[in-house]
Protein backbone atom coordinates (compact mmCIF):
# COMPACT_ATOMS: atom_id res chain seq x y z
CA UNK A 1 0.00 0.00 0.00
CA UNK A 2 1.38 3.39 -0.92
CA UNK A 3 1.88 5.74 1.76
CA UNK A 4 0.49 9.01 2.51
CA UNK A 5 2.32 12.11 1.98
CA UNK A 6 2.80 14.54 4.85
CA UNK A 7 2.04 18.02 3.97
CA UNK A 8 2.98 20.38 6.71
CA UNK A 9 1.30 23.66 6.71
CA UNK A 10 1.17 27.13 8.24
CA UNK A 11 -2.06 29.11 8.22
CA UNK A 12 0.30 32.54 7.43
CA UNK A 13 2.12 30.94 4.67
CA UNK A 14 1.06 31.82 1.75
CA UNK A 15 3.56 29.04 -0.24
CA UNK A 16 1.08 26.89 1.98
CA UNK A 17 -1.95 28.30 0.65
CA UNK A 18 -0.59 27.65 -2.92
CA UNK A 19 0.79 24.40 -2.37
CA UNK A 20 -2.79 23.42 -0.32
CA UNK A 21 -4.26 23.41 -3.97
CA UNK A 22 -2.34 21.27 -6.18
CA UNK A 23 -1.07 18.69 -3.50
CA UNK A 24 -4.33 16.29 -3.30
CA UNK A 25 -4.47 16.42 -7.27
CA UNK A 26 -0.70 15.46 -7.49
CA UNK A 27 -1.32 12.65 -5.16
CA UNK A 28 -4.48 11.46 -6.41
CA UNK A 29 -2.57 11.45 -10.25
CA UNK A 30 -0.58 8.64 -8.76
CA UNK A 31 -2.46 6.91 -5.85
CA UNK A 32 -1.24 8.91 -3.05
CA UNK A 33 -3.63 10.62 -0.24
CA UNK A 34 -2.56 13.45 1.67
CA UNK A 35 -2.21 13.86 5.61
CA UNK A 36 -2.80 17.06 6.20
CA UNK A 37 -0.73 18.59 9.63
CA UNK A 38 -1.42 21.86 11.18
CA UNK A 39 1.46 23.72 12.60
CA UNK A 40 3.17 27.07 13.57
CA UNK A 41 5.91 28.45 11.64
CA UNK A 42 6.99 30.06 14.68
CA UNK A 43 7.60 27.13 16.31
CA UNK A 44 9.86 25.72 13.54
CA UNK A 45 11.92 29.23 12.67
CA UNK A 46 12.69 29.32 16.59
CA UNK A 47 14.33 25.30 16.46
CA UNK A 48 16.31 26.64 13.73
CA UNK A 49 17.17 30.26 14.45
CA UNK A 50 15.25 31.82 11.15
CA UNK A 51 12.80 34.44 10.89
CA UNK A 52 10.01 34.82 8.57
CA UNK A 53 11.26 35.89 4.93
CA UNK A 54 9.27 39.45 5.13
CA UNK A 55 11.07 39.94 8.48
CA UNK A 56 14.14 40.81 6.42
CA UNK A 57 13.68 44.13 5.11
CA UNK A 58 15.98 42.92 1.39
CA UNK A 59 13.98 40.00 1.31
CA UNK A 60 10.59 41.33 1.88
CA UNK A 61 9.10 43.00 -1.03
CA UNK A 62 10.84 39.96 -3.76
CA UNK A 63 8.92 37.62 -1.03
CA UNK A 64 5.60 39.40 -1.41
CA UNK A 65 6.19 39.77 -5.35
CA UNK A 66 7.09 36.13 -5.67
CA UNK A 67 4.05 35.21 -3.51
CA UNK A 68 2.16 36.93 -5.94
CA UNK A 69 3.85 35.75 -9.08
CA UNK A 70 3.78 31.99 -7.88
CA UNK A 71 -0.27 32.32 -6.93
CA UNK A 72 -0.54 33.54 -11.02
CA UNK A 73 1.58 30.56 -12.11
CA UNK A 74 -0.57 28.30 -10.45
CA UNK A 75 -4.19 29.96 -11.53
CA UNK A 76 -4.96 30.90 -8.20
CA UNK A 77 -6.57 34.05 -6.76
CA UNK A 78 -4.76 35.87 -4.23
CA UNK A 79 -4.72 38.99 -2.49
CA UNK A 80 -2.08 40.12 -0.50
CA UNK A 81 -3.48 40.31 3.54
CA UNK A 82 -3.01 43.65 5.54
CA UNK A 83 -1.11 42.18 8.25
CA UNK A 84 1.58 39.48 6.96
CA UNK A 85 2.39 37.09 9.40
CA UNK A 86 -0.44 37.01 11.83
CA UNK A 87 -0.38 34.22 14.37
CA UNK A 88 -2.20 31.59 13.62
CA UNK A 89 -2.65 28.94 16.62
CA UNK A 90 -6.70 29.12 16.94
CA UNK A 91 -7.06 27.95 13.37
CA UNK A 92 -4.70 25.68 14.01
CA UNK A 93 -6.02 24.20 17.22
CA UNK A 94 -9.61 24.11 15.39
CA UNK A 95 -7.86 21.92 12.61
CA UNK A 96 -6.71 19.35 15.30
CA UNK A 97 -9.72 19.68 17.42
CA UNK A 98 -11.63 18.51 13.99
CA UNK A 99 -8.72 16.24 13.15
CA UNK A 100 -9.26 13.99 16.12
CA UNK A 101 -12.98 14.80 16.53
CA UNK A 102 -14.78 14.36 13.53
CA UNK A 103 -12.01 12.91 11.28
CA UNK A 104 -9.48 13.99 9.25
CA UNK A 105 -11.62 15.26 5.76
CA UNK A 106 -13.63 17.46 7.98
CA UNK A 107 -10.21 19.21 9.67
CA UNK A 108 -8.45 19.49 5.71
CA UNK A 109 -11.92 21.64 4.75
CA UNK A 110 -11.47 23.56 7.29
CA UNK A 111 -7.50 24.16 6.47
CA UNK A 112 -8.67 25.00 2.93
CA UNK A 113 -11.29 27.60 4.32
CA UNK A 114 -9.03 29.22 6.27
CA UNK A 115 -6.20 29.59 3.81
CA UNK A 116 -8.54 30.83 1.07
CA UNK A 117 -10.08 33.24 3.43
CA UNK A 118 -6.72 34.83 4.44
CA UNK A 119 -5.14 35.04 1.47
CA UNK A 120 -7.93 35.98 -1.40
CA UNK A 121 -10.40 38.21 1.04
CA UNK A 122 -8.26 39.09 4.17
CA UNK A 123 -9.86 37.30 6.72
CA UNK A 124 -7.51 37.83 10.46
CA UNK A 125 -7.52 34.58 11.16
CA UNK A 126 -6.03 35.85 14.87
CA UNK A 127 -8.50 37.88 15.51
CA UNK A 128 -11.97 35.74 17.39
CA UNK A 129 -14.86 37.51 16.17
CA UNK A 130 -13.45 36.75 12.56
CA UNK A 131 -12.24 33.36 12.89
CA UNK A 132 -15.92 32.44 14.84
CA UNK A 133 -17.91 33.80 11.92
CA UNK A 134 -15.44 31.87 9.43
CA UNK A 135 -16.28 28.76 11.47
CA UNK A 136 -19.95 29.31 11.36
CA UNK A 137 -19.92 29.89 7.16
CA UNK A 138 -17.70 26.49 6.94
CA UNK A 139 -20.76 24.68 8.95
CA UNK A 140 -19.13 24.91 12.15
CA UNK A 141 -20.30 25.60 15.94
CA UNK A 142 -18.57 28.45 16.23
CA UNK A 143 -19.45 28.53 20.15
CA UNK A 144 -17.91 25.23 19.92
CA UNK A 145 -14.82 26.31 17.58
CA UNK A 146 -14.28 28.90 20.20
CA UNK A 147 -14.19 26.40 23.07
CA UNK A 148 -11.96 24.16 21.20
CA UNK A 149 -9.33 27.18 20.79
CA UNK A 150 -9.32 27.61 24.62
CA UNK A 151 -9.66 24.30 25.72
CA UNK A 152 -5.90 22.78 26.99
CA UNK A 153 -6.53 19.39 25.53
CA UNK A 154 -6.21 21.20 22.11
CA UNK A 155 -3.45 23.49 23.03
CA UNK A 156 -1.48 20.79 23.94
CA UNK A 157 -2.58 18.25 20.81
CA UNK A 158 -1.00 21.60 18.51
CA UNK A 159 2.06 21.76 20.86
CA UNK A 160 2.16 17.54 20.22
CA UNK A 161 2.13 18.23 16.03
CA UNK A 162 4.30 20.49 16.53
CA UNK A 163 6.88 18.59 18.09
CA UNK A 164 6.34 15.76 16.15
CA UNK A 165 6.73 18.25 12.87
CA UNK A 166 10.51 18.96 14.64
CA UNK A 167 11.58 15.23 15.12
CA UNK A 168 10.91 14.62 11.91
CA UNK A 169 12.99 17.34 10.41
CA UNK A 170 10.06 20.22 9.63
CA UNK A 171 11.88 23.61 9.25
CA UNK A 172 9.36 25.54 7.41
CA UNK A 173 6.24 25.24 5.78
CA UNK A 174 5.33 24.12 2.85
CA UNK A 175 7.02 20.97 3.88
CA UNK A 176 6.31 17.65 2.20
CA UNK A 177 8.09 14.05 3.41
CA UNK A 178 7.37 11.28 0.45
CA UNK A 179 8.96 7.80 1.55
CA UNK A 180 10.46 9.21 4.35
CA UNK A 181 12.04 11.68 1.72
CA UNK A 182 11.87 15.51 2.35
CA UNK A 183 11.01 18.09 0.42
CA UNK A 184 10.69 21.86 1.56
CA UNK A 185 8.71 24.59 -0.56
CA UNK A 186 6.09 25.14 -2.92
CA UNK A 187 8.70 25.04 -5.38
CA UNK A 188 9.31 21.34 -4.96
CA UNK A 189 6.34 20.48 -6.31
CA UNK A 190 8.09 19.40 -9.76
CA UNK A 191 11.04 16.85 -7.72
CA UNK A 192 7.94 15.31 -5.76
CA UNK A 193 6.02 14.94 -9.30
CA UNK A 194 8.92 13.22 -10.59
CA UNK A 195 9.25 11.06 -7.37
CA UNK A 196 5.81 9.85 -7.24
CA UNK A 197 6.34 9.36 -11.05
CA UNK A 198 9.76 7.24 -10.81
CA UNK A 199 10.84 6.83 -7.21
CA UNK A 200 14.18 7.83 -5.98
CA UNK A 201 16.59 10.14 -8.09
Amino acid sequence: MKTPIDFFFDFSSPYSYIASEWVEALAARHGRTVRWQAILLGVTFQAAGLKSPVAYPIKREYTLRDVRRSARFEGLPYTQPDELPIPTLNAARVFWWLHDSQGPSQATAWARAGLRAYFTRGVMLSQPEPLKALAASSGLDAQQAEAAWGDPLWKARLKRANDEALAAGVFGAPFFVVDGEPFWGNDRKAQIERWLAQGPF
